[in-house]
């Protein structure tokens, strides 16, 4: 018998990002708290820009769109702060996030490591550019192994495809 395998990845759905924050848009047009605040958020190329005319503001405005974000069953994972602090620019704090799409060598290694360490024996991970391929003989333990990375705390937003 062939073994199975599953493919570990971490893609972001841009459309649903994209509609969260065209809600957070349009609930920070309205909302009365960000009247004469400056406040907005906005697509900046492939970054995603919050300002607003206080730190405060700003992250106020971070906290509706990573509400949206959760409304469509986005990860937060998958947002990139940077550092996270609003950075002052002229008479307005601005605020950028970036999106997160595959996974990193170092946390592919991570991962790869947490399955040989913690999975079970006879499963093998391959790190295929920026996914994780998953092999074993019974499908029983692919599963484990997907129960093992939902319950572990990693820095990443992981999807599991490709079972066969």
């Amino acid at each position: 018998m062939a073994d199975s395998s599953f493919d570990v990845v971490s893609k972001v759905d841009k459309q649903e990002v994209s509609n969260a924050l065209h809600q957070a848009e349009k609930e920070i047009s309205q909302r009365y708290d960000f009247k004469g605040v400056g406040a907005s958020i906005e697509w900046s190329g492939e970054k995603i820009l919050m300002k607003a005319n206080s730190e405060e503001r700003v992250r106020a405005v971070l906290d509706v769109f990573q509400t949206k974000l959760i409304k469509r069953n986005v990860s937060l994972k998958a947002l990139d702060l940077g550092d996270g602090d609003p950075k002052p620019s002229g008479k307005e704090y601005r605020l950028e996030a970036s999106l997160k799409d595959g996974i990193s060598q170092e946390d592919a290694k991570k991962i790869s490591k947490l399955i040989r360490e913690q999975g079970p024996k006879n499963v093998k991970p391959l790190i295929q550019g920026d996914e994780l391929r998953v092999t074993g003989k019974s499908s029983d333990d692919l599963q484990a192994v997907q129960q093992l990375l939902k319950g572990a705390d990693l820095d990443v937003a992981l999807q599991f495809v490709n079972y066969r």
